[in-house]
């Protein structure tokens, strides 16, 4: 046994003490209490007053490609000119022919704009070269890349995907939403040692920020990596896996259900696309984004796709998982979970726990919605603060109801929080001050914050990150709480949350975090 006194647990200041065996909380209570369960063997640790938090769960990331990012150019500059420098740098030390590889582009925070392909050009020393921006909507590549991937002037654009061009009709090295895998199938894969040693520092890298717990909406790729660290016993994290689209009827066949597993890996959600993203200006909208006459995004599922793949996933025992941002594409997909709903209980079928990804922007008509369907918003906080400019300036006041996080609580929602990494960082500790300030780390826009009505408090953001998943899963013995019973999955913080600067929330790190009653990370 072993036990944890003289400290504060998660933000109730009557209990200070946790009892712990094998791998579950058996005992939460006074110093008293629990102390008075010690045995012989009893391993104790006085906190000396520090905190203890559960284990935090991220519900949206991308565990292999975050993996990966790792080892990438990083594009997340404030000048263009950075990262093209960056890019030649890479580009020098790679024998001849192999990829530059790169993530994190974001022409709205760039002064001219989008790049070019001749731009990369003068920077490749003769590699191809396959930057994705922020959002993972839209690439940028040069003209050996483009040669490569056989796409030129000639090449229609895919279904709900676009290629840039010029005025002559010539690519520009830019290619939105689905034009995108013109070049990702031509990348050669990486060996199954060169992912797990990548995934072994990912997973590392995250438990260091304090999560215990993932919801990963990568391909299948990752999934044989996945088993085979759990099969040496070296998969640390609670993984919950997302099922792409495109191998549901494989699921079918292997008689996946969501929520099956064992161990530290389960199944999860079939994951759909509704629309794009807001950096590219390709989420579907019901009017056109500002300063264009003509522009709505790109819708790629409507009401009647949702409730037709729901039926199929449904019958089946799988949940959906559907991406939406644009007002337009929310709207769609609550109206096909609606029609989905009326299914379920026609024929007696399980309602199952649904959940929509990101839900950026709702119209006012659909803010009741998700509750009174029991659908999950499953949110980002920390896109809120990143991306809060970029809403202002093309969606104007729909802005209102962008990222509602208050407001969806009010009417009843069940919220979840993520990070889409490596979109952003998976820092949930940033997530978290982004959702209870709506201020970035350096204070703006004001102290009040953006859109400030829809602030919520530390205790229901802690909620996102620990009950909400744990509920949404439902894992048996996961309670996503420090109580009895539960998963010995908890943070030793060095600073009390409830006490610092709500400012400050985001330079919060664990000194120690516990899965399973194991000491995964001690600083």
């Amino acid at each position: 046994m072993l036990i944890l006194f003289n400290g504060k647990v998660g933000l109730n200041a009557q209990q200070t003490a946790i009892a712990i065996e094998e791998d579950h909380i058996i005992a939460v209570d006074s110093d008293a209490e629990v102390l008075n369960l010690e045995t012989a063997n009893t391993e104790k640790i006085d906190l000396s007053g520090k905190v203890i938090w559960p284990g935090l769960t991220d519900s949206h990331l991308h565990l292999e490609m975050y993996s990966l990012s790792l080892q990438l150019v990083d594009c997340e500059t404030p000048m263009r000119e950075i990262c093209l420098q960056r890019v030649s740098e890479k580009a020098r030390s790679l024998p001849e022919g192999a990829w530059v590889l790169g993530h994190g582009w974001n022409q709205n925070e760039w002064e001219k704009g989008f790049g070019s392909a001749s731009e990369l050009d003068t920077v490749s020393w003769g590699h191809p070269i396959f930057l994705s921006d922020k959002s993972l909507h839209s690439a940028w590549v040069n003209s050996k890349t483009l040669q490569m991937a056989g796409i030129d002037r000639q090449t229609n654009d895919p279904p709900a995907g676009m290629i840039q061009r010029n005025r002559s009709g010539d690519p520009t090295g830019i290619l939105f939403e689905s034009a995108v895998q013109f070049v990702q199938q031509i990348i050669p894969d990486s060996s199954l040692e060169e992912r797990l040693n990548y995934l072994r520092a990912g997973q590392a890298s995250l438990i260091r920020y304090g999560l215990t717990g993932v919801t990963d909406f990568d391909s299948l790729s990752s999934y044989e990596s996945l088993r085979r660290l759990q099969q040496e016993n070296a998969l640390k994290l609670h993984v919950t896996k997302g099922i792409p689209f495109e191998k549901l009827d494989w699921a079918i066949s292997e008689g996946i259900h969501t929520g099956d597993g064992q161990g530290r890996f389960h199944w999860g959600s079939l994951k759909l696309f509704a629309d794009g993203a807001l950096g590219p200006q390709t989420a579907a909208m019901i009017y056109p984004y500002a300063g264009s006459e003509t522009n709505r995004g790109k819708l790629q599922l409507t009401a009647d796709d949702v409730f037709e793949a729901g039926i199929k996933a449904s019958s089946h025992g799988i949940s959906l998982a559907i991406h939406a941002i644009g007002d337009l594409a929310t709207h769609e997909v609550l109206n096909g979970f609606g029609m989905l709903r009326e299914y379920e209980r026609r024929n007696h079928l399980p309602l199952l726990k649904h959940r929509i990804e990101h839900l950026q922007l709702l119209h006012p008509d659909n803010l009741k919605k998700a509750a009174e369907l029991g659908i999950t918003a499953s949110m980002q906080p920390i896109h809120t603060t990143s991306d809060m400019f970029t809403a202002d300036k093309y969606w104007g006041n729909r802005s209102r109801y962008a990222y509602p996080f208050q407001t969806l609580l009010k009417n009843g929602t069940s919220l979840v929080f993520g990070s889409d990494a490596p979109v952003e960082s998976p820092n949930p500790f940033w997530g978290i001050h982004a959702a209870v300030t709506r201020r970035r780390q350096d204070g703006s826009p004001a102290p009040e914050g953006w859109q400030p009505q829809e602030r919520i408090p530390l205790a229901e953001a802690l909620a996102a990150y620990t009950t909400g998943p744990a509920s949404l899963e439902n894992i048996p013995d996961r309670s996503g709480s420090l109580s009895a019973g539960a998963y010995a999955d908890l943070l030793i913080l060095s600073e009390d949350p409830q006490k610092v600067d709500s400012q400050q929330l985001f330079t919060i790190h664990p000194e120690c975090v516990m899965i399973n009653g194991e000491w995964v990370f001690q600083s």
